[in-house]
This record gives C-alpha cells, structure tokens and sequence, in this order.
C-alpha cells in the first residue's frame, strides 16, 4: 500500500486493521506477563507455594478452569459483536485504533495493579504520573517544571477540577475580605475582593497579620453557605445571588453537570453567544462581564473550548485571554481561563512546525495561547489513542492547582509526604492512563516530529474527503469551516427548506445505521446558540430556514490508517457512492 509523507515512522505504532503487527504485539504482551510472573516468584523466596501441585491436578480446580474458559471464551465471542471502533470505516464518534505504546502501557500498570492515591499505594507509578503530566504539559505550551496537574477518569471529572480549582480561590479572597470588614472596618467591595488575585491576597494577609484559619467562618465554603450568603447580602444592601460561570453555547454537556454539582444554581450558568463560525463571539463574552458587574456577579471562571464536541471547532483562545488580560490591567480584576481541550488538546502536538500547518493563523493563534490559561482538560483517550478510560487536568503552575485540603489519617503521613489524594476529586485513581500516556510519550514523543506527525496525517486525510465529496456530491454541504478531523454535513437540493434539509439528512444517517459498511454519527444544532451559523449553512445552498436546528451527519477522520493512499481512496469512494444511493432512493419517496 502506498502511504504518504511522514506516514511510514507510525505504522509501527498500532496494531493494524488487519492485525498487521499481531505478532510484535503478541511478543510484548507475552514478555510482560512473564516479566510479572517472575517478579512474583522472585520476591520472597522464602515463602512457600500456596497453590500446590496437587491442588491444580484436582478435580474440582480443573472444574473451575474449565469454567472459567467457557464463560471467557463465551465473553469473547460476544465482544465479537462490539462496534470495530479500530476500523477506519469507522467515523462515528472520537475513538478509534489505540495505539501499541499505549495498550502495552495501560496493560503493564493494569496487572500490577496500583492505586495512585498516594506513594503508599503507587511507589512506581505516581512518579510515572508527574512525569506523564510533564510530558503532556510541555505539549500544551506549559513549563514543564513548573505545570502541575493529575489524571481522571476522562473529560468531564478533568472540568471539574477546574471549577473545583476557580471556586478554591476565589472563596479564599471573599472569605478574607468579609474578615476584614467585620474585624478591621475595611470597605467591602465584592467584585474586587472576588478578583483580588493571590499578590494582593497575600499582601493584605501580612498587612493585618491574619491567620487564615481565622478566616474560615467568612469562607462560603468552608463555613456556613448560607450564613455567608447573608453575611455578603447585608453589605451589599442587596439579595447576593453567587458567583458565574460563563461557558459558550458550544460547550459540552459536563459544564451543566459541574454547575449543579457544586451547588451554584442554574442561574449561574451564563451561556455566551456563538459567531457564524460556530465560536465563541468576544464581543458577547464582553458584554457578559460588564453585565455580571452590573448584577454584582463575581465571576468564577470564563471556559473556551479548544475541539468541540460536536464539529470539531476552535474558540479563538488567543482573543479570550487577550479581554481577560486587559480586565485584569484596567479594572483589578483576576478571572479563572479554563480551557476545555478534551478533543483538541493532542493538536498541540503539532505546534512548533508552523510552515504546512494545517492549521489556520487564527487557531494557530489559540492553540499557541493554552500556555496561558489557568487550567486545561485533556482525554488521552481521544486523540491520545489511549485505552478508556482516561482524561488529564493540567495547571499552569503550583499556585492554580492549589485547593481545599483534607484529613485522612491512614493516609496522611510525614515519611510519604502530601498524598496526591488530597487534591484529586476522585480518591482512588487507576495508574493505567498515566503509564500508557507516558509510554506513549516515551515512544512517539507529543512534539511535532512524533504525535505531532500522527495528528498531522488526520487532518490531511479530512481535507482530501472534504475535497472529493464537494467535488462529487452537489448536494452534499458540509459545515464550515471544518476547524480540525471532525467533519459534519447535511443533505439538500438547492432551494430545499430546512425541514426538508433535516428530513433527507436524517433518513440517510438511518440508512448508515442499518448498514454494517461504515459507522457515522449524528448532530444537531439549535437555533439558540447557533443561529449565525445555521443560517449561513442553509444560505449555502440558497435554503429556506423554516425550522429552528439544523440535523448534521458526523464524521471523525481520526483513525491514522486513513493516511495511507489506498486506503482512503478506496473508502471516500465507497462512502459517497453509498451517500449518493441512499439520498437518490429518498428523494425518490420524497417527491
């Protein structure tokens, strides 16, 4: 098969539709198992066995494996069944082939089994953590030395963290502040004092000798919420309503969990607009922080998304930081950036060769910009090629990662130092993301040259299917602009009303579902947030917008094995014949 440029130095890096490197990865597997296998018997040899020869030639344990390779050949059977995510036929959601690095990786730690609670549990692999964290963090555009973060159990706890985060601090300077204004007749001014940033927290801790401790009754979290609430309502002269958090109208579903987890309210949860590209419009994030000044809202955190869940697209990152910076210049004010790059975070590791990019100058721009946001979310398991499940939450540095702490006295112990434990929302942690990300760095390498490569190939593959399908396809119009591997189109003649758009669109996408031939996903954007976009969509093809969303087909060209030649000229050619059977047999129902 012939491939592309730059292709040749990751074949060797997954398995293989047709299991290609079976026998390589068979061979590392094996070696593992028997590295493990005589670890045990090599520690303590002066224990005796505990399963004698005897036992394993008795009747009753040979009943018991006989039982168990039944029911485990029954599983594997059934799993025969499972969706074949590793195929480039498939492009329904963002999960593809894993790569070798990572399924050796995330098998090693998975049979050896350590708990990255604390050093008590993971001698080995928590020190393998930070240096997996290290790698990653320098992939974003973080000082490594300095970036300090953990992994998850995916996306949505990684999102968490941050709010987790954003409300530590900003608890830590409302709770100081109300201090001193019952203690030392201070003025209490919320906005300010909920924006303060650490310097001035620090310099006012000095200035009247507080102990923080001292504090804790006036903290909304560590005291009594309500009483609090009260307490902050009687020197406004004014119902206080709490705190913000603006996420824009392309944000995943995780926000919304995060929000009512943390107990602030629906009403906290302000939606910024989007921009006929399907962004986040700064202009209307603007308007949001004057209004949130307006309503004495302190704003907890501003969220961009670097990789929607949807189409792929890349909120200009570079511009958010930009507004926020000058709020902080000219106004005080200290605002959380948290950048949701759970999809797009791994196109980082393209950064650094600029002359090719696929990239264009404004994303170039915002993914350059993560280095500056206060926090970021991370799923190796997406375009990480890492087995699920496993997410990652970087901070910037020491300072950000900084939270509430708590007491576990089996855990809490001098000689083991702070347990990471302590500053993770989930307690027991499995080391299986962090090894297989870290033998995936070790490896491939997250720069340009290694992963970067990989990504690259993705998005070449996504621009010659864009570029064949318009070319065959009038009636096929895709989503624009396509931001990253993540391609959504609709189905209509020219002049077809949205509803009759939707309707076509929507009866082939159940025809790609009843097939076995290729595995797409589905779509759809509401006219509440996307309105600028889904007009510009319809106007496409001189459409009539009579409905308020618009249904896509989704494709996501992540697998790498659509890098090579063949391949991809095989499979586009296939996906827009059946494409175009489907739609010729509806139109013919529909008229």
């Amino acid at each position: 098969m012939k491939n592309n440029s730059d292709t040749n130095s990751f074949n060797a890096f997954f398995l293989g539709p047709k299991s290609e490197n079976g026998n390589w990865l068979r061979t590392e597997m094996q070696e593992t198992l028997e590295q493990w296998f005589q670890w045990r018997k090599d520690l303590f040899p002066e224990d005796g066995l505990a399963i004698s020869k005897s036992q394993r030639l008795s009747v009753d344990y040979l009943t018991q494996r006989e039982k168990l390779s039944q029911n485990l050949a029954d599983l594997n059977d059934r799993l025969r069944d499972e969706i074949p995510k590793y195929t480039p036929r498939y492009l329904g959601h963002m999960v593809s082939e894993n790569s070798i690095p990572a399924i050796l990786g995330h098998m090693a730690a998975l049979i050896h089994n350590p708990n990255n609670t604390s050093k008590e549990a993971a001698r080995v692999t928590l020190p393998i953590e930070e240096e997996a964290i290290a790698m990653l963090a320098e992939m974003v555009g973080y000082n490594s030395g300095e970036a300090k973060g953990h992994f998850t159990s995916g996306g949505t706890v990684a999102n968490f963290e941050s709010i987790w985060r954003a409300r530590f601090r900003m608890d830590h300077w409302i709770s100081l502040a109300l201090y001193l204004s019952e203690k030392h007749g201070q003025a209490f001014n919320l906005l300010q004092s909920a924006h303060m940033g650490w310097d001035r927290y620090f310099e006012l801790l000095a200035q009247f000798s507080v102990v923080e401790d001292d504090t804790r009754h006036y903290s909304p979290v560590g005291g009594n919420t309500f009483l609090v609430a009260s307490l902050i309502s009687k020197h406004l002269g004014a119902p206080y309503e709490g705190p913000i958090v603006l996420i824009p109208g392309n944000k995943h579903f995780s926000w919304i969990k995060g929000v009512n987890i943390f107990g602030l309210g629906e009403s906290a949860f302000w939606t910024i607009p989007l921009d006929d590209a399907g962004k986040m419009d700064c202009g209307a994030l603007e308007a949001l922080i004057e209004k949130a000044k307006t309503q004495n809202r302190p704003i907890l955190m501003v969220v961009s998304v670097a990789g929607t869940t949807e189409a792929g697209s890349i909120d200009p990152v570079h511009k958010v930081l930009d507004l926020l910076d000058k709020y902080k210049q000219d106004h005080g004010i200290s605002i959380w950036h948290h950048v949701d790059a759970a999809y797009g975070g791994f196109i980082c590791s393209m950064l650094g060769k600029e002359d090719g990019s696929p990239l264009s100058a404004d994303n170039l721009k915002a993914f350059h910009a993560i280095s500056r946001a206060h926090s970021v979310t991370l799923d190796p398991h997406k375009l990480g090629y890492i087995p699920y499940s496993c997410g990652a939450f970087l901070c910037r540095d020491k300072e950000a990662y900084s939270v509430s702490t708590f007491s576990a006295p089996y855990l809490d112990r001098k000689d083991l130092g702070s347990g990471v434990w302590s500053s993770t929302i989930e307690g027991s942690r499995s080391a299986s993301g962090a090894t297989a990300t870290w033998l995936t760095g070790k490896v491939i390498g997250f720069g340009p040259d290694g992963f970067g490569n990989i990504i690259n190939s993705t998005f070449d593959a996504t621009k010659s299917f864009c570029s064949y399908a318009e070319k065959e396809l009038s009636f096929l119009h895709l989503l624009k602009p396509v931001d990253s591997n993540v391609v959504c189109f609709s189905l209509a003649d020219d002049g077809d009303t949205l509803d009759l758009a939707n309707q076509k669109t929507l009866r082939v996408f159940e025809k790609f579902t009843e097939s076995a031939t290729f595995s797409v996903s589905k779509t759809t954007l509401s006219m509440d947030w996307n309105d600028q976009l889904i007009n510009k969509h319809v106007e496409s093809y001189n459409g009539v917008k009579n409905e308020n969303e618009l249904i896509l087909i989704r494709c996501v060209f992540m697998n790498p094995f659509w890098s090579i030649e063949d391949v991809r000229t095989k499979l586009r050619r296939e996906f827009i014949e059946e494409i175009e059977r489907y739609y010729s047999k509806i139109n013919k129902k529909l008229y």
